[in-house]
């Protein structure tokens, strides 16, 4: 393999990247990670309402969850349902993000990825709108006494 000089970086054969990009990487603090990571959410939060609209039903949900007395396993799928969620919300975020970054002929080529990240937060929310109603129905019953 050939050495590297400052003005050339090698690039492994199998990724493609430069040594000097691998190693930057890998010097970064997990303080520097979370960091960038945290601004990454705040990028994904900002101007995008349909996240709002997902963060006002996680907190409704929450608030039913105090008031419904759930179980510890209740507490955890209902919260997993609304990181799912919300990570579906934030990479939708990302790929529009993306998009718009594209010039006019590279959008009509992709434009079917919306759709597709746009579906996948629509089946989260499906998902967890169910689960969610399956918890908090049984959890009415067994407060009313009905079963």
């Amino acid at each position: 393999m050939p050495t590297a000089t400052r003005s050339e970086p090698t690039t492994t054969p199998t990724t493609g990247t430069s040594d000097r990009s691998a190693d930057r990487r890998q010097l970064r603090s997990f303080r520097a990670k979370f960091r960038d990571a945290f601004r990454g959410m705040k990028h994904g939060v900002r101007g995008h309402s349909s996240f709002f609209v997902h963060f006002f039903f996680a907190v409704l949900v929450i608030a039913s969850a105090i008031v419904f007395r759930c179980t510890l396993l209740q507490w955890c799928l209902l919260l997993f349902c609304i990181g799912m969620v919300l990570t579906a919300e934030l990479f939708n975020s990302a790929i529009e993000t993306l998009f718009r970054g594209l010039d006019e002929s590279a959008q009509t080529r992709v434009y079917r990825a919306l759709d597709i990240s746009a579906g996948a937060v629509l089946l989260a929310s499906l998902t967890a709108a169910c689960i969610g109603t399956l918890i908090f129905v049984e959890r009415l019953v067994t407060m009313l006494g009905l079963l």
